[in-house]
């Protein structure tokens, strides 16, 4: 089984953040692991996987919406923007279970995105790259690690 040890939370250990682990049941989508660990589908942010101009990026979105394609090409000042295929992207994410990325594309080489009502919150809770655990961080930690663009989506 993939995890997301390796890269994730030796980077976040060894930049001294602060997080918590979040365990519960096997869960493989979204709504359901927002159910699973009582965290509001709102709260929980889900790495989505696209194309802009030809080139991999992820965008962060709360779990309970989808990527709006439109707006993120004009937030992206971009020609083309659609959702990647598996085969595109499954070998860049080989510490992690399909479906379990975590929101840190720049430690897999990609710009990030992340939807504008994220950064409202204190916190942020997303998946450790499994599908049984979760990580919670303060927003402004994760802002400062990954240096995502904000996007109104």
């Amino acid at each position: 089984m993939a995890t997301a040890k390796p890269k994730l939370r030796d980077f976040l250990d060894e930049r001294h953040v602060k997080y918590s682990v979040i365990s519960h049941p096997p869960t493989y989508s979204a709504q359901h692991t927002a159910a699973a660990a009582h965290v509001s589908g709102d709260a929980l942010a889900k790495s989505v996987i696209v194309m802009i101009d030809g080139k991999m990026a992820m965008v962060v979105e709360s779990a309970s919406h989808r990527v709006p394609l439109g707006r993120l090409k004009a937030a992206a000042h971009a020609l083309d923007v659609h959702l990647a295929n598996e085969a595109q992207f499954h070998d860049r994410f080989a510490d992690c279970e399909f479906g379990a990325i975590p929101p840190f594309g720049n430690l897999y080489g990609m710009d990030v995105y992340v939807d504008e009502q994220l950064t409202h919150d204190a916190d942020i809770v997303f998946n450790a790259g499994s599908h049984t655990e979760l990580i919670k961080l303060a927003y402004k930690d994760f802002a400062d690690l990954v240096h995502p663009r904000i996007v109104s989506l």
